[in-house]
């Protein structure tokens, strides 16, 4: 099962120091400087376990017989939104929802404090919620207080809206090194990438972005789009219809990764990928 990140309810601990973010933004950088300084070594992280709603029902296995992840039995693709919840985001779920499709959405905090009831329904109707920050900064380019600042104020706020701590973040613009993966393993959460971006923040024409999505798809495949561009939204009808008819399943990151077990900081999936 994935273990989550040593994140609690009220903020980010570590060897008793806590960093607990206001209802408008990150907790200050001292004590988050502090926190990082003694924090304790995050366990491996694995993925979890298919439950009904979320992931594929479990059917009867007989004793002694291990069964097969859901992705290597299924013809799976994981599709990823960045950037919400936003106003967009209920017709996008509506879509979904008609497709019986999953689909992970990696939330900033400073949104997920603006709409939590929309937080909520993300997560009601069984996808995945990832970290995708506070503000959509370059972690590459902050301090080390801030980077904590940015990821365990977020986490944190998805914790009080959904009563879960994420089990993973997305680097925003893919923006990571090896400083950055150490803090991320400090914070327990693997960081997720993708095998294909379609651009569609900068195409905003809905024929493009569905012709890319198209082009990207492979199986497991992690494909980034965003549900802030509403060009996007009004394209995954006729991608869902299209990707249907070549057998994909619309799967979380959980169930994607089942099987796959992820460290705290490694990215996935690798570079070059």
């Amino acid at each position: 099962m994935w273990r989550k990140a040593r994140i609690v309810m009220a903020g980010a601990c570590a060897a008793g120091v806590c960093v607990v973010p206001t209802a408008t933004g990150p907790a200050t950088a001292a004590t988050t400087e502090t926190a990082i300084a003694k924090a304790a070594p995050a366990k491996t992280v694995t993925a979890k376990t298919a439950t009904t709603g979320t992931l594929a029902a479990k059917a009867a296995t007989p004793a002694g017989v291990k069964k097969k992840p859901y992705c290597a039995r299924y013809k799976c693709i994981a599709l990823t939104f960045d950037d919400g919840p936003w106003p967009y985001t209920p017709a996008l779920l509506d879509t979904l929802k008609q497709h019986r499709a999953k689909a992970t959405f990696f939330l900033l905090g400073r949104k997920v404090a603006n709409r939590p009831e929309l937080t909520r329904r993300i997560h009601e109707e069984g996808h995945d919620i990832g970290n995708h920050t506070w503000t959509h900064p370059s972690l590459t380019e902050l301090s080390d207080g801030e980077v904590f600042e940015e990821v365990s104020s977020t986490s944190s706020i998805i914790n009080q809206t959904i009563g879960e701590t994420p089990d993973y973040m997305r680097p925003p613009n893919g923006a990571t090194n090896s400083r950055v993966a150490s803090l991320m393993a400090d914070l327990g959460l693997p960081q997720i990438l993708w095998t294909g971006s379609t651009l569609d923040w900068q195409a905003r024409d809905t024929k493009v972005i569905a012709q890319r999505t198209l082009k990207l798809a492979r199986r497991n495949g992690v494909i980034l789009l965003h549900d802030i561009v509403p060009e996007t939204v009004k394209a995954m009808p006729g991608v869902l219809t299209a990707l249907e008819k070549r057998h994909y399943k619309f799967v979380t990151l959980t169930t994607l990764l089942q099987g796959r077990t992820l460290r705290p900081g490694e990215v996935y999936p690798p570079r070059g990928r």
